[in-house]
């Protein structure tokens, strides 16, 4: 990882600039988003129909190449919802695509790529129609979904699960194991009493979270100068 040569007023400035972005152009995209979200380049978030919730201290992160898609497609005006709880965590690529309903608990994790949809989106003889039957998707809490692996129509997830990097989850899941493959299946048993660390024990305080990245960013940055920021950005003969 390359050390940091902005000096801290220009790291700040673009801190708030991505604060400011997030809250007059993302915020408004939400039918809900909790307090003390991070949202980095929320200008690659997308996110599109009606009832679409997310709860406090969530981590987005979009990406150029990779956006993060989170749509409601209902059935009529005003129908189908996201429903996404506290301290989630939604990473570059991650698409999120209800018909109907997608409920997700707090403190889920979703890892690059991966993919959750509670329709076909066409029938497989008409493909004009969606499937006439309802088929929600339920993910519980402290669920870690893995890279490029895909939720599909009627699955309940239960709490603590993990599911495999690029599995396809097409039947429940019970809480508190690993699954993985194509189709997934269970692969390990989690301890349902063992010590689990949540994003909510790392969001336990964050006002004082984001007071102490600042002053970390302050300590680091400090012999930072414009100047030479500027000649690493257009003479990168070095690397740190």
């Amino acid at each position: 990882m390359r050390r940091d040569l902005r000096p801290y007023w220009v790291k700040r400035t673009y801190l708030l600039y991505r604060s400011w972005y997030a809250e007059h152009f993302l915020r408004p995209q939400f039918d809900y988003l909790g307090d003390n979200g991070t949202y980095m380049k929320p200008w690659y978030v997308d996110v599109n129909g009606p009832n679409v919730r997310l709860g406090h201290c969530a981590t987005l992160i979009g990406d150029v190449d990779k956006r993060v898609n989170i749509a409601v497609w209902g059935r009529g005006p005003g129908q189908g919802r996201i429903t996404i709880g506290d301290y989630a965590l939604i990473t570059p690529g991650v698409r999120i695509s209800a018909s109907d309903s997608i409920e997700i608990g707090d403190n889920c994790m979703f890892a690059s790529g991966a993919y959750i949809t509670d329709s076909d989106w066409h029938g497989i003889y008409d493909r004009i129609e969606r499937n006439a039957e309802p088929a929600p998707i339920r993910i519980g809490n402290n669920v870690w979904i893995g890279d490029r692996a895909t939720v599909l129509k009627g699955v309940t997830i239960g709490d603590n699960s993990i599911v495999g990097a690029g599995a396809v989850v097409a039947r429940d899941v019970p809480a508190n194991v690993v699954v993985a493959g194509n189709p997934a299946r269970i692969v390990k048993e989690l301890d349902p009493n063992g010590p689990f660390v949540t994003r909510a024990d790392f969001y336990r305080d964050p006002t004082s979270m984001f007071a102490e990245s600042d002053r970390l960013d302050r300590e680091f940055l400090a012999g930072n100068t414009f100047f030479g920021w500027l000649r690493a950005l257009f003479f990168p003969t070095t690397r740190d």
